[in-house]
């Protein structure tokens, strides 16, 4: 293990995007000093403003010239840009010995770029990779805290960031067009029926399905399969379910069908168009208000037949202060990334609250910020109860 690089107790924060909410707020309350850097900084400081934060955080113009000269070692670089760009500023942190903190995936390029660093590089601490995790971790020591030994598992999670109001288009963007339209372009593979089934295009395998009191439409997103590992899924589990995917309001497949018709046949400049003019014809105005839905559920049957069921569910509603998915996606960020301050993470590559025990630590501190996962009440028929906290 390579000797930690303690954290200096300054802030890089990169972008002003959608994502951008009360995580910012967090940080400039905990940390020593916190900069915004922005490609567009009037964007930048009307949101800053939006958050009560225009006296407490600084904005700079965003050129990569200027940030490899502002970061220092220990300095904490917090990236809101597109994925893409992580990879480069994972690399930059490492030439100025510094922490990055994103919520995006981890990519191949993001490993490759974080072998052997003495500082922390923390991912999917977000939403949707984010909380999602948490709910899984603890959900699954609960079970297994339940049902001992042997038992057939069946586990899913679904998000989705809605439209509070459903519109005719039964969606609204609370993050790129362009971001959307990849998601669903990427094939999805997943466990059902204890198979391994592959979706070349996961809109395709829309269905409906309950989460909490409402029914959704839902499909599958990306590879499944390697959370297995990830949310440590002892190995006497016999696991028949295993899906992470979308959630869409009723009617999202039947309005989306143009859409779908242009992914189809597009090629990469023809699709790049398409997520401009989505995003021109369905705006997030400052009227709008936003809805994020995340469900995790796990149910176990063990050998001698007994059942246990666990579920959470976060609903929350934007405000005309912030969209509910910025502060979904910034608070557990920047709850990641005071623990980089604080010192509580190893070097090298991380995920969010890689355990039951920190996942709970996170979830107290999110319900502390108005973002509370809430046990579900449905169940399947013979479960012995709800899971307990």
């Amino acid at each position: 293990m390579p000797d930690p690089i303690p954290a200096s107790g300054t802030v890089h924060w990169l972008g002003a995007g959608l994502s951008t909410g009360s995580g910012l707020a967090l940080l400039a309350d905990r940390a020593e000093r916190v900069l915004s850097w922005a490609r567009t900084p009037e964007r930048a400081t009307a949101r800053l403003a939006r958050l009560g934060l225009a006296d407490r955080v600084p904005v700079r113009p965003l050129t990569p010239d200027a940030l490899d000269a502002a970061v220092g070692p220990g300095d904490v670089v917090v990236s809101m840009l597109p994925a893409g760009r992580h990879p480069e500023l994972v690399r930059l942190c490492r030439r100025r010995d510094a922490h990055f903190a994103c919520s995006s995936y981890v990519s191949p390029e993001i490993e490759a770029a974080a072998a052997g660093a003495r500082t922390v590089v923390l991912t999917e601490a977000g939403l949707d990779p984010g909380i999602d995790h948490l709910l899984a971790h603890v959900l699954v020591a609960q079970g297994r805290e339940a049902v001992s030994g042997p038992a057939v598992a069946h586990f899913t999670s679904y998000c989705g960031g809605l439209p509070a109001v459903p519109n005719s288009f039964r969606y609204r963007f609370s993050w790129a067009p362009a971001g959307v339209l990849t998601a669903l372009l990427s094939p999805a593979r997943h466990l059902t029926d204890g198979l391994v089934r592959t979706a070349p295009r996961p809109w395709e395998e829309t269905r409906a399905q309950r989460l909490g009191a409402e029914t959704f439409e839902v499909y599958p997103n990306r590879d499944s399969l390697p959370f297995l590992d990830q949310y440590h899924f002892p190995p006497q589990w016999r696991t028949e379910t295993f899906v992470r995917g979308t959630a869409r309001l009723p009617g999202w497949h039947d309005a989306w069908q143009p859409v779908f018709a242009e992914l189809l046949g597009g090629d990469r400049d023809r699709i790049g168009a398409l997520a401009q003019d989505l995003a021109d014809r369905h705006p997030m105005t400052d009227d709008d208000r936003d809805r994020v839905v995340l469900s995790v559920e796990l149910s176990l049957t063990g050998r001698d037949g007994r059942t246990w069921h666990g579920g959470r569910l976060l609903d929350l509603v934007g405000t005309e202060r912030e969209s509910a998915m910025a502060r979904c996606v910034s608070l557990p960020l920047a709850i990641g990334v005071t623990d980089i301050l604080d010192g509580r993470l190893e070097p090298g590559l991380r995920r969010a609250a890689e355990n039951a025990h920190d996942a709970r630590r996170w979830l107290r501190a999110l319900e502390g910020y108005g973002v509370r996962c809430v046990p579900t009440d449905r169940q399947p028929a013979g479960c012995s109860g709800p899971a307990q906290d």
